[in-house]
C-alpha cells in the first residue's frame, strides 16, 4: 500500500509514478547529512517553480483584462512570494510529509517557510511529470482559489485597507471598524461577508472565501464610494 495514499487524498492527485511524488518531499539536508550525491527535490522545484508562473500569468491575465503589466506583476509576485507559498504548503499539510535529516527535523524544519515553499513547488513539478500540464493547473486552481479572490477587485490597490484607513483619518482621528456579518458554507468552501464602518456608520460590505478577503473587498467598496462622492 501506498504510503502517501492520505497525503495524496489531500492533494485530490493519484501519482501513477509515486517515486516522484517522494522526490519532491525529500529535503536537500538528507544528501547534506550523508555528505552523498542523493536525490533531491530542488530540480523539481526549478520545474515546478516555473509551471506555477506560468499558470497564474494566464490567469491574472484572464481574470483582470483592464489591468496593466504593472500590476499584473505585482499580483502575480504576491501569489509566488516564500510566506505565500509556504501557507499553501501548511494547508495541505506538506510539513508533516517532508523527508528531512536529523538535524534539520530537530532545528524546526517541516514548519521552515523555505522548505514548504520550495517542497510546494517541488510537488507541483513532480505533478506536472506525472500527469501534464492540464493535472498540475487544476491543482493550482483549486489550490489558489481564495487568493484570486483576494486580488479581486483589488488591482491597481497596492493596500485597500490601509488606504482606506488613510483617506478616513484624513477627516478623523477614529480608524475604519470591520464586522463579519456572515460566514456561510462548509467548513472547507466558508462564504464571509464582512461590514467596514467609521464612527459608527456603515460604509460598505465585502465578500470573500476568508474573513481576510471579505474586509479587503469592503475596504475596496468603500473607497469607490468615498472617491465617487469626493467626485460629485
Amino acid at each position: 500500500m501506498s504510503e502517501f495514499v492520505a497525503f495524496q487524498e489531500r492533494l485530490e492527485y493519484r501519482f501513477r509514478d509515486e517515486s516522484l511524488l517522494r522526490l519532491a518531499l525529500t529535503h536537500p539536508s538528507i544528501a547534506h547529512e550523508q555528505n552523498l550525491a542523493l536525490p533531491h527535490n530542488q530540480r523539481l522545484e526549478f520545474l515546478g517553480d516555473a509551471v506555477l508562473g506560468m499558470i497564474l500569468s494566464r490567469e491574472l491575465f484572464e481574470k483582470f483584462p483592464d489591468a496593466d503589466e504593472g500590476s499584473l506583476t505585482k499580483s502575480r509576485a504576491k501569489l509566488v512570494n516564500t510566506t505565500t507559498l509556504a501557507a499553501h504548503g501548511r494547508e495541505i499539510g506538506l510539513g508533516a510529509q517532508l523527508l528531512l535529516s536529523k538535524g534539520e527535523e530537530n532545528a524546526g524544519g517541516r514548519d521552515r517557510a523555505s522548505a514548504l515553499a520550495d517542497a510546494f513547488e517541488a510537488v507541483l513539478g513532480a505533478i506536472f511529470l506525472d500527469g501534464g500540464f492540464d493535472a498540475v493547473r487544476d491543482f493550482v486552481l483549486r489550490e489558489f482559489k481564495a487568493d484570486f479572490s483576494l486580488l479581486g477587485g483589488s488591482m491597481g490597490i497596492e493596500n485597500p485597507k490601509g488606504e482606506l484607513q488613510e483617506l478616513l483619518q484624513a477627516r478623523s482621528l477614529s480608524a475604519p471598524q470591520y464586522q463579519t456579518i456572515s460566514a456561510e458554507g462548509p467548513d472547507h468552501d466558508r462564504d464571509f461577508e464582512c461590514a467596514v464602518l467609521h464612527d459608527g456608520v456603515e460604509l460598505a460590505r465585502g465578500r470573500g472565501k476568508s474573513k481576510k478577503a471579505a474586509e479587503i473587498n469592503a475596504a475596496i467598496a468603500a473607497l469607490k464610494i468615498l472617491v465617487q462622492q469626493a467626485a460629485s
